[in-house]
């Protein structure tokens, strides 16, 4: 009871205004400044530090889409150059053939109708080949 009242009594009970007050609460101001302060440059430096690691993490979220992209484009000129490759392998195979004469005269045959002496040539029409073919599928 009696703190209550003690309480209460320095509520009403005025400051005495010296130069030691004055100077204690002039520290104690300044002591609030300064704890004021320094929230705010630790609030600064965690928002810097928040917005540093974000951009890190979007370069490095950036950089792996990227790589993923490269990855499938390295794949699908990984495939073509097979392609190529095969298709390079075929023309130096029939660049081989050609070089044998009974080759070039088999192609000449063929392709440009040209016979040699005593030799018939019967070309069909390409609807009736395909007839033929059709027909001996199904016998």
């Amino acid at each position: 009871m009696e703190q209550k009242a003690r309480k209460s009594n320095s509520s009403t009970v005025a400051s005495i205004e010296t130069e030691y007050v004055r100077s204690m609460q002039r520290k104690e101001d300044w002591r609030r400044k300064q704890k004021k302060r320094l929230k705010v440059k630790l609030l600064v430096f965690a928002v810097v530090i928040v917005l540093t690691f974000g951009g890190i993490a979007s370069y490095n979220h950036q950089q792996k889409e990227m790589l993923a992209l490269k990855q499938q484009e390295k794949q699908e000129l990984v495939e073509q150059l097979s392609v190529k490759a095969s298709e390079q392998e075929q023309l130096k195979k029939q660049l081989l053939k050609l070089d044998d004469e009974e080759y070039i005269a088999k192609l000449a045959r063929k392709e440009y109708f040209v016979s040699n002496k005593n030799e018939i040539i019967f070309s069909l029409p390409e609807g009736k080949k395909k007839l033929n073919k059709k027909d001996d599928g199904k016998e």
